[in-house]
């Protein structure tokens, strides 16, 4: 039996762990009194992450296009990925280590929630090894003869990229209704994040 609150298919959080966000609508967010500049910070720092993938999603596109030729779109590419895979594992990193506890804390009731947001990040991880393996052939045969090759590891980095992609946008989508909810009920002060 397949889980559904796997990352490779979940399409939402279960509704019992969506209490706060139905008290906190998506809609209401930004015009909220609690509505700090950490979490501003934090919201923009996740459309970043979505505006990242979507650029490189549409560099690879050129390139499959013939828009952009080898030897120009390897010089694009590495520095763009690299930089989204290492602001992606920072953002990460900090999550799980300050914001996650401190914010399990104070909402017992939504800590296996964040407990899947931990393990996502997890799988986010392993995913991440998988495109930098897959990213690291397509580099090289880049620099090759062999169009073989090179097709073959631009569509081998084109499947492990969209599930990185795909994954990741579910994951930040989830991660926005558990935490932005219980920071607009509470205040960043209060909970020790300002």
């Amino acid at each position: 039996m397949t889980d559904p609150l796997d990352l490779a298919r979940r399409r939402e959080l279960p509704q019992e762990w969506l209490f706060l966000l139905q008290e906190f609508p998506r809609k209401e967010w930004l015009e909220h009194d609690n509505l700090g500049p950490l979490t501003e910070f934090w919201l923009n720092r996740h459309d970043g992450f979505r505006n990242m993938g979507n650029t490189l999603i549409a560099m690879l596109l050129q390139f499959r296009e013939g828009q952009v030729p080898p030897d120009r779109f390897g010089g694009m590419f590495a520095p763009q990925l690299q930089l989204f895979l290492t602001e992606l594992h920072n953002h990460h990193m900090i999550e799980d280590h300050h914001y996650f506890p401190v914010l399990m804390e104070a909402e017992k009731r939504l800590i296996p929630g964040f407990e899947l947001l931990e393990s996502d990040h997890e799988m986010i991880h392993q995913r991440i090894e998988a495109v930098v393996v897959s990213a690291n052939e397509l580099i090289v045969s880049l620099q090759g003869a062999d169009m073989g090759a090179l097709r073959r590891a631009t569509e081998n980095y084109a499947a492990v990229s969209e599930t990185l992609l795909m994954g990741l946008k579910q994951h930040l989508s989830d991660e926005e209704d558990l935490i932005v909810p219980i920071i607009l009920s509470r205040g960043e002060s209060e909970l020790g994040l300002s």
